[in-house]
């Protein structure tokens, strides 16, 4: 399923601490800024592998790596795991022979291993590294966190399935409403566990691009209906380990445009 919803365009112009987990302030509001270095092609030699130092293996526009790119961020392991992007429709051929057998993002790096599948990477992520958890150690919230991770691939597919089908805004209705149900189960605030963790990771590069398209494509806001949709949405713009990963709007629906619509 990762590899079917990465895809994208060509490229544009280019414009190992490990700890115990703790809550601390979050890097994900203390604005930290960082180049982004160009994606890796066919043609880029590989960086220096298994040196020691730990890599986060990416695209800039992959749904399912933006979740470890979050998780990085928020963790405050800017300086200590190292974006490298892939350029997933010119992919280096370095990369499945010698780091990822399995050829998709992400991946990581780390301590002489490679690990993959977004889901479990936001977990090892928060328990190898230092920086506020990610996942909450009250027994209730910690459940039904898992409850919505498991249930998170059908949510992406249930849309995604939608949008080739007619009335797609009907369809959908249901995806979303869960969404919304499921965000006023808690009410210490406005995030699925009530405060902010790796299920709302999990969701948000996903309901970023649907948020999009929707609006875009069928002129329809889906969040109209939903207070808490639309207020995890505005909390979730405020938090930089999100923000810092988003990628253009237009290209996001460029992309979305190629793999769809073309097919209608």
């Amino acid at each position: 399923m990762e590899t079917t919803f990465c895809i994208r365009l060509p490229p544009l112009p280019s414009t190992p601490s490990v700890g115990i987990r703790r809550r601390t302030k979050s890097m994900a509001t203390a604005g930290v800024d960082e180049l982004k270095p160009p994606s890796l092609t066919s043609t880029s030699d590989p960086p220096p592998l298994f040196d020691g130092t730990t890599r986060l293996y990416t695209s800039y526009v992959c749904p399912f790596a933006q979740r470890a790119w979050i998780a990085r961020n928020y963790k405050g392991q800017q300086d200590n795991i190292k974006l490298v992007p892939i350029d997933l429709q010119n992919r280096p051929a370095w990369y499945k022979e010698k780091v990822y057998p399995e050829n998709k993002v992400p991946s990581l790096e780390h301590n002489g291993k490679v690990l993959g599948e977004s889901l479990d990477l936001i977990k090892y992520i928060d328990a190898n590294f230092e920086g506020p958890a990610l996942f909450p150690d009250d027994p209730a919230k910690k459940e039904f966190g898992e409850q919505l991770l498991s249930y998170s691939d059908t949510f992406i597919r249930d849309v995604y399935s939608s949008l080739k089908v007619e009335d797609p805004v009907k369809r959908t209705s249901p995806s979303f409403d869960y969404l919304e149900n499921a965000l006023g189960k808690f009410d210490d605030g406005p995030f699925f566990l009530g405060q902010f963790s790796g299920v709302d990771v999990a969701y948000a590069p996903f309901t970023e691009r649907f948020q999009i398209v929707f609006s875009e494509v069928f002129k329809h806001d889906i969040t109209e209906g939903r207070p808490k949709l639309r207020a995890w949405f505005e909390e979730l713009n405020k938090n930089d380990a999100y923000v810092k990963t988003k990628a253009d709007p237009q290209e996001l629906l460029d992309i979305f445009k190629k793999r769809f619509l073309a097919q209608q």
